[in-house]
């Protein structure tokens, strides 16, 4: 696995170049597909998972992150009865941020990640095809980590900067999937966030692009 790239709680530091974090480790999923032409990238969604459920940190016997296993198609579906409900599962996101922070990367924001689903956003059906999909190592039942927190605020001010169009289309998978979808939950402080994003972008011109 490539190593990542020198992180830090500085905004200034996080930047993103072809579609790839600086801060993010990068392990290549086969779960995407090229987004139709004509379509800009326009809105972020944030989802939670852990697998097993309300599990964290819990890997294989080759001491990959399940999760890490499942959205590159290596989960053992034999490995925990939960998998079995999944077995089969072709998903991704762009990202996954653990609990201590840390950032992976599985498809290039220029891509169309596996995350959303059925899905509508502002009337706009299939957000995979104009959004961004973040996982944050969680569940509906248990409260995000600061770390968490300062890595997505930072994360989401550098992808205003790279795609100026997703600034305030900031939105939870139980938004776009109602009824489908409880993800990221009421332990997810959403005033928080944008409390943390509006310091990190305060001093950023919005462009014009």
């Amino acid at each position: 696995m490539p190593a990542s790239l020198p992180n830090s709680s500085s905004t200034s530091s996080m930047t993103i170049k072809d579609g790839l974090l600086s801060a993010a480790i990068w392990l290549a999923s086969p779960n995407y597909n090229v987004r139709p032409k004509g379509l800009s990238i326009d809105a972020i969604v944030v989802h939670n998972i852990s697998l097993p459920p309300n599990e964290f940190g819990a890997c294989d016997t080759n001491g990959t992150h399940y999760v890490k296993a499942l959205f590159t198609n290596q989960l053992d579906w034999d490995a925990h009865p939960y998998f079995q409900t999944i077995k089969g599962a072709e998903v991704s996101a762009h990202l996954f941020i653990e609990r201590d922070g840390a950032i992976t990367q599985f498809v290039n924001f220029n891509e169309r990640a596996w995350h959303a689903g059925r899905s509508s956003y502002l009337g706009r059906p299939e957000c995979n095809d104009y959004s961004i999909g973040i996982e944050l190592e969680g569940s509906d039942f248990v409260s995000f980590t600061s770390a968490q927190y300062e890595k997505l605020a930072d994360v989401i001010s550098a992808i205003y900067k790279a795609y100026p169009k997703t600034r305030r289309h900031l939105t939870g998978h139980i938004d776009i999937a109602p009824g489908r979808k409880t993800d990221p939950g009421d332990y997810f402080e959403w005033a928080r966030l944008r409390q943390l994003v509006a310091d990190a972008t305060k001093n950023d011109a919005p462009s014009l692009k």
